[in-house]
């Protein structure tokens, strides 16, 4: 089972700094910001599209195509979600600040399409997959649960009694991380509550203990992750299908105003002269 990280975050991150600097750059070489029907506010505006199209085409192509082995479902979620951030930030930057008419509905539902796609990789994540992106089942996560607390058993059997108590102390202060909607969208607040509980008892215990605890901290994470998905689940899936009725009928209103301002935009700038 995978546990995701932030590292598609992070690509977007730094490719918006790469981006706003250039931006800078172009702001500072013209004067002034580049308009967008000129050649560098034009081609962000085509280049942010053209990776608005491939957020909005190729995850879905992929997800249901199960039978290739087009690369796994997480590296192409990574991708979409990647593209999906940089894409419409491109777009922000090509308006030149302008948000009247067709462009301004554009520009919003853009963002509210962005501010969705958060929302939808916060409930994705709160359903446990495999690598390759399928959902792991109940009765698999109870297993896989079994064997942790097995494994943690064994170890703490022979591990010290100040770590023990230590062990119970952070659990008990933070909790086991289960529950349902709410857990869903509070469970960054309970782990960092979970870390900063973590370390606060780790410095009042010995160096031996330490080492002990720094041991069993992967394994109770992973526990915790999993008790809190075990009892989230079914709740979890509820509201990604809920969420998909919403962001899939915004994206296709979103990309039937862009084609539109798109093609009003090449009529006026272009057939009208």
């Amino acid at each position: 089972m995978r546990t995701r990280g932030n590292r598609e975050l992070w690509l977007a991150f730094t490719a918006i700094v790469i981006i706003s600097l250039l931006y800078v750059f172009m702001v500072a070489a013209l004067g002034g910001i580049p308009p967008a029907r000129e050649f560098f506010g034009h081609s962000i505006g085509v280049i942010g599209f053209v990776l608005m199209l491939m957020t909005e085409m190729l995850y879905s192509i992929r997800k249901r195509s199960r039978a290739a082995r087009w690369g796994r479902m997480s590296s192409w979620l990574d991708f979409h979600i990647f593209t999906g951030l940089t894409g419409p930030y491109l777009v922000l930057l090509h308006s030149s600040w302008k948000f009247n008419g067709l462009a301004g509905i554009v520009m919003l539902l853009t963002i509210i399409i962005v501010a969705s796609g958060f929302i939808g990789r916060y409930i994705y994540t709160a359903v446990p997959r495999s690598v390759d992106g399928i959902e792991v089942e109940s009765d698999v996560l109870i297993h896989q649960i079994s064997l942790l607390e097995k494994e943690l058993e064994r170890l703490l059997t022979d591990s010290p009694a100040q770590t023990k108590a230590v062990l119970q102390r952070t659990i008990a202060a933070v909790g086991n991380g289960k529950g349902s909607i709410s857990t869903i969208f509070g469970r960054t607040f309970n782990d960092l509550r979970f870390q900063i509980e973590w370390q606060r008892v780790k410095s009042e215990v010995s160096p031996a203990a330490r080492v002990q605890l720094d041991r069993l901290k992967l394994m109770v994470q992973r526990k915790r992750t999993m008790e809190r998905q075990l009892s989230s689940l079914a709740a979890a899936r509820r509201m990604m299908a809920l969420w998909h009725t919403i962001h899939i009928p915004i994206g296709m209103v979103l990309f039937t105003a862009a084609f539109i301002h798109i093609v009003a935009a090449v009529y006026y700038a272009s057939l009208l002269r």
